[in-house]
């Protein structure tokens, strides 16, 4: 069976693993800041909070930047659910942005028409998500020009961009955002099994990260609201969550960084030899605009239906058929019953609509042979030629 994606585990991330296993820190021991600190030197980065997903990241990313009830969150549609789900664990609203048609990102032309409609109504964002498809940087420079016209925070959705970078610099340095965040679940660029990190250049913003995380209890002297009674007093200032990472998890983290580097380039290298196997296919291969370098978390192709006899369907149960787990990122967030409860409807986003019903991800991963890739290319051809 060949895989979507997967992790690649070796013999030094389990000697990691083992070493804690073997010392008396399973949880919050020294590979938490260890790899924090790593994290942050490696994205540019001022500030690090590792926890056990990036779906808490999203969520105290949130709650740092006090988005509440009244409040209302844009993210765009073709994310997994925990994009916006964020917002209303926090009381607040969520809104979509249609995505552009070559990148498949947050269109800034979208976005910019819907602010001035939303200045006009009332009703304008606190909080925009824009979210890194594929790896693939956003138009940041674009959507931070805007926050400043328009005043809404941004959490960049870097759960797939680990390792790329925007404009020459990496993804996570947080330029262009108040926070980014990172996950670490087993098919992303590296793992820690599961975990996510959020990222800040602000000292306030790191300091409320830390209190979310760990149900708002401090032992920071400077943050309480007496003397400490003893050495073992802490204080509970904020409403925090239990979404501590594992020392456990942190080593493997701290491991897997190691080969980072290496990780991406392979992946480029797969991309590229997808590149010249599929050119005279059907397909609409990956756009990559010369403003980013993508970490390649996913290969996406789209296929050209109009010039195919099978369905979309047929296309993605004839690979998975022959063994080829692909994968399709993602069902529109608009469109799932949830979300349909609160009013949307499928047609308020026709591009991200699109995309949903030509795309499929097909395998991409740095343990993906070259031999593997012959042969869902080849699996590929047939479903597409049939």
């Amino acid at each position: 069976m060949i895989r979507y994606g997967q992790q690649d585990i070796n013999q030094a991330d389990i000697d990691a693993v083992v070493k804690v296993l073997t010392s008396v820190n399973l949880t919050q021991g020294p590979n938490i800041p260890a790899f924090e600190q790593k994290v942050a030197a490696l994205s540019g980065a001022r500030y690090a909070v590792a926890v056990n997903s990036a779906t808490s990241a999203l969520h105290i990313a949130c709650l740092a930047l006090e988005l509440g009830p009244g409040d209302i969150l844009w993210t765009v549609p073709n994310t997994f659910v925990a994009s916006s789900n964020c917002a209303l664990y926090c009381g607040a609203k969520v809104d979509f942005v249609d995505i552009d048609p070559l990148t498949y990102n947050m269109s800034v032309s979208a976005l910019e028409a819907k602010l001035v409609k939303a200045e006009a109504d009332g009703q304008l964002p606190k909080i925009v998500v824009p979210v890194h498809l594929s790896g693939q940087p956003c138009d940041l420079a674009g959507i931070h020009a805007l926050s400043q016209i328009y005043g809404f925070k941004i959490i960049e959705d870097a759960s797939h961009a680990i390792g790329g970078s925007y404009k020459g610099e990496p993804i996570g340095n947080s330029r262009y955002s108040d926070i980014t965040v990172f996950s670490f679940h087993p098919v992303k660029i590296i793992t820690t099994a599961e975990g996510g990190m959020a990222l800040t250049n602000d000292d306030l913003l790191a300091q409320r990260l830390g209190l979310f995380r760990s149900h708002g209890i401090t032992r920071d002297d400077a943050l309480m609201t007496k003397p400490m009674d003893g050495p073992w007093y802490y204080q509970q200032v904020e409403l925090g969550y239990n979404y501590r990472m594992t020392d456990i998890q942190a080593a493997l983290g701290v491991s897997q960084l190691d080969r980072l580097e290496a990780f991406i380039k392979r992946r480029h290298e797969i991309a590229d030899r997808y590149g010249e196997l599929l050119a005279d296919l059907p397909l609409t291969l990956p756009f990559q605009h010369p403003d980013g370098y993508s970490a390649f978390h996913l290969y996406v192709v789209r296929l050209q239906l109009d010039k195919i006899h099978n369905s979309h369907r047929e296309v993605f149960e004839l690979l998975r058929a022959k063994d080829i787990m692909v994968n399709l990122h993602y069902i529109p967030v608009h469109t799932q019953p949830f979300y349909q409860r609160m009013g949307f409807a499928e047609g308020d986003y026709p591009e991200a609509e699109q995309y949903y019903s030509e795309a499929i991800s097909i395998p991409m991963h740095p343990t993906l042979s070259d031999a593997e890739q012959d042969y869902v290319v080849a699996a590929l051809r047939e479903a597409l030629t049939a």
